[in-house]
């Protein structure tokens, strides 16, 4: 029987952006790729506004499906989800996976600040300043490959989701519990990551038992569509028994 295993996207994402895992991950796994409130498939949905929340929805989400042991991955803000996840129920998470996050969301060194991003927000308008952002994950900015798949994404992001993830992670951190993480953990990590950048990954990868670390030279932040080949073996290589 195969092992379930849940992606959680991040901020202005969506289960959309897992196009170049889906086929390898299902093949293996009894795949669960989750859209949060407000984002991708969920854009009509009022957003929470804590990180709590969203790991509260996640939860909710896989207990409707009678899931309750699941391996899981996070990236960026949902990086921090499944951290307060494995705050909250560790026993439910076989294997842990924290990709482009880090344990503060107020991230010191980020591209630009979240009150920037939020005046932005208010200035420009959720789209445009989502397709921006997204423009920040890809070494080759807009021109990269697969930019339009999170620029798509962004573009659905409802302004009060927009706002509300931007709160939600200035409002959280989860450095106090890193060292109670016991679970098998892997931390990855792209080297020209403008939003995360390595002081971020480094925390989880020194400060949580035995976790390890995988390194994707030349990607952004969103490794999983600019290197996929390489994204998909570090996940696979960890998860596989």
């Amino acid at each position: 029987m195969k092992k379930n295993l849940v992606l959680v996207h991040g901020y202005l994402g969506g289960s959309s952006q897992w196009a170049k895992q889906v086929s390898l991950f299902s093949t293996y796994f009894n795949l669960i790729t989750i859209d949060l409130p407000g984002f991708g498939l969920n854009y009509a949905m009022e957003s929470p506004q804590t990180i709590r929340g969203y790991a509260e929805f996640v939860f909710n989400h896989l207990d409707k499906q009678g899931i309750e042991k699941f391996h899981l991955l996070g990236h960026s803000m949902g990086g921090m989800i499944v951290q307060e996840m494995a705050a909250i129920a560790p026993s439910k998470i076989e294997k842990l996976i924290l990709y482009g996050t880090g344990p503060v969301g107020m991230l010191p060194n980020r591209f630009e600040t979240i009150e920037e991003s939020k005046r932005r927000i208010s200035k420009d308008g959720p789209i445009a300043t989502g397709c921006r952002i997204a423009a920040t994950w890809f070494m080759q900015g807009d021109q990269a490959g697969q930019y339009h798949i999170c620029a798509r994404l962004a573009e659905k992001a409802s302004h009060q989701a927009a706002l509300a993830g931007l709160d939600a992670m200035a409002s959280w951190s989860g450095e106090a519990y890193l060292t109670h993480i016991k679970l098998p953990t892997l931390v990855i990590w792209g080297d020209g990551d403008r939003t995360y950048q390595w002081p971020q990954p480094e925390q989880l990868w020194r400060n949580i038992t035995a976790a390890k670390l995988g390194v994707v030279p030349g990607c952004a932040h969103a490794a999983h569509l600019e290197k996929p080949h390489l994204f998909n073996a570090l996940v696979m290589d960890f998860l596989k028994p």
